[in-house]
């Protein structure tokens, strides 16, 4: 299994610190950025094959390649999303395919949040896709809503949905299967291809629609932040300096 950090977003609300740098890069404690921690988790998780989709000011990512790797330990592979500005990141997840074809914990690249997160997902592990779920925050608008069946089979992943019908939220971070690889990747494709504007989560939803398992882990009481724009980069600074 690899760790998988989604990285190609261009960050526009966190201008002026995005106008050179993608969003993964902006510093949250010190020079500590998002993509530090990103790394330092995985590999405290025991995952040092990293693959970066990488994008939106890609070369800012390359520079710093060797010093991350000596710095945490890991091996680092950059895949390239040629249209990280114009599409969404149902399309960004798709280009990993070879890679999380051996498995997979993918992170965002805009997630703030401890190593508590990884080890709960690899302590639930099962046989599909595994989603680390926040049930105990105040639901709004702008979060990536979910519900699952009483068997525990995810029915729906979306922002589009009233906060009261959700379980919880979706934070960010995943376990993908090797034997869910394949069927994932398909509906991946199915899922850009359909429209390019999409998001990786409507291709869990694809997957799940198409009798493929995917399953919460929830997260219980954890400090952790997506980082989308000044207000969030201020929490992410408030709670990153106690992991």
């Amino acid at each position: 299994m690899i760790g998988l950090v989604l990285a190609a977003g261009a960050g526009r609300r966190l201008r002026p610190y995005t106008d050179t740098l993608p969003k993964a890069l902006v510093p949250v404690d010190g020079e500590t950025t998002i993509m530090d921690i990103s790394l330092r988790n995985l590999a405290a998780a025991g995952l040092t094959d990293v693959t970066v989709v990488v994008g939106y000011c890609a070369n800012a990512v390359e520079e710093r390649k060797d010093a991350f790797e000596q710095k945490y330990g890991v091996k680092l592979t950059l895949v390239h999303n040629d249209k990280a500005e114009e599409w969404n990141n149902a399309y960004s997840l798709w280009l990993a395919r070879d890679q999380f074809a051996q498995g997979a914990l993918l992170v965002n690249g805009d997630t703030v949040h401890p190593v508590s997160v990884e080890q709960t997902l690899l302590a639930n592990r099962g046989p599909g896709i595994l989603l680390a779920i926040d049930n105990v925050k105040k639901l709004a608008d702008e979060e990536m809503k979910t519900v699952f069946s009483p068997e525990g089979q995810l029915t729906r992943i979306t922002k589009l949905m009233d906060p009261a019908e959700a379980f919880g939220e979706y934070i960010g971070a995943t376990i993908i299967e090797a034997e869910a690889a394949g069927a994932l990747a398909d509906a991946l494709k199915a899922t850009w291809e359909r429209n390019p504007d999409l998001y990786y989560e409507d291709g869990y939803q694809e997957y799940a629609n198409r009798g493929g398992e995917v399953r919460a882990a929830t997260i219980g009481e954890v400090e952790w932040v997506e980082v989308d724009n000044h207000d969030d980069l201020a929490r992410a600074r408030e709670i990153a300096c106690r992991y």
